[in-house]
């Protein structure tokens, strides 16, 4: 099976061969930073309405974890669009960061969509390298369709984890490698998976993020598989929860 694999492998490499031409002369990566928040924001309205009912139930708790003034400090990483502004309590006080730049004008957009929610700023920054947000500072952290695309998800939680205070929250909903290895959405994962992370901008649809929570040492951890209702088959298996510093 696994040389059939990398047999399908090779094939799809030399039918994008031009991209992989234009990411060695680091063309592609500039043309899919511009293009990728485009794609994001026409895909949240989608998978929004795929993951409704999800969302809601998510973060239904939220401001259970608003500390001693009450006023709910959330940091929104991997921001993208603000895919997760409506579901919010009224108040919060988001913070948003994300690698991109190019994702400001959507996320302006949401935010004035989302007027129920104050927002601080827009951080300019990777997941796992957060320094501009101070230690202990945020109440929640909430990461969704993140980690597929982060070199280290531990060094991303390890961020995480500096920046909530003790008695805070992590929130996430990540799609991620099917549990099933006999399927055929396994099976289609592993044969697409080099050419999809090349196209969507190192998207991942192999990752184990759930071993990666379970390692993280939180002092508690929710976490559900889930099979999403989603358009894109491949991405369908995902975890959701949230976890507790």
């Amino acid at each position: 099976m696994s040389a059939i694999i990398c047999f399908l492998q090779l094939i799809l490499a030399v039918l994008v061969l031009p991209l992989h031409i234009l990411q060695y002369l680091g063309i592609w990566d500039l043309v899919v930073k511009k293009l990728f928040p485009l794609f994001i924001s026409k895909f949240t309205v989608s998978y929004n309405k795929a993951m409704e009912e999800q969302k809601k139930s998510l973060f239904s708790n939220l401001s259970d974890f608003a500390g001693s003034s009450k006023e709910l400090r959330l940091l929104d990483v991997g921001c993208g669009s603000g895919a997760n502004f409506k579901f919010y309590p009224n108040g919060c006080r988001v913070t948003c960061l994300d690698l991109n730049p190019n994702f400001q004008t959507f996320l302006s957009k949401s935010q004035a969509e989302n007027d129920h929610l104050k927002y601080d700023e827009f951080l300019v920054a990777s997941a796992d390298n957060m320094t501009p947000v101070a230690d202990a500072s945020m109440d929640v952290v909430v990461c969704t369709l993140l980690a597929c695309s982060v070199p280290s998800t531990p060094a991303v939680l390890k961020e995480v984890q500096r920046v909530l205070r003790p008695g805070g929250a992590f929130y996430f909903i990540e799609h991620v490698a099917s549990t099933d290895e006999s399927s055929w959405t396994s099976f289609f994962q592993k044969v697409l998976n080099p050419t999809w992370k090349l196209i969507f901008d190192g998207c991942s649809i192999r990752k184990i993020t759930w071993k990666d929570l379970e390692d993280a040492k939180f002092s508690e951890l929710n976490l559900r598989h889930i099979y999403a209702p989603t358009a894109m088959k491949l991405i369908n298996p995902h975890i959701i929860g949230y976890a507790v510093k």
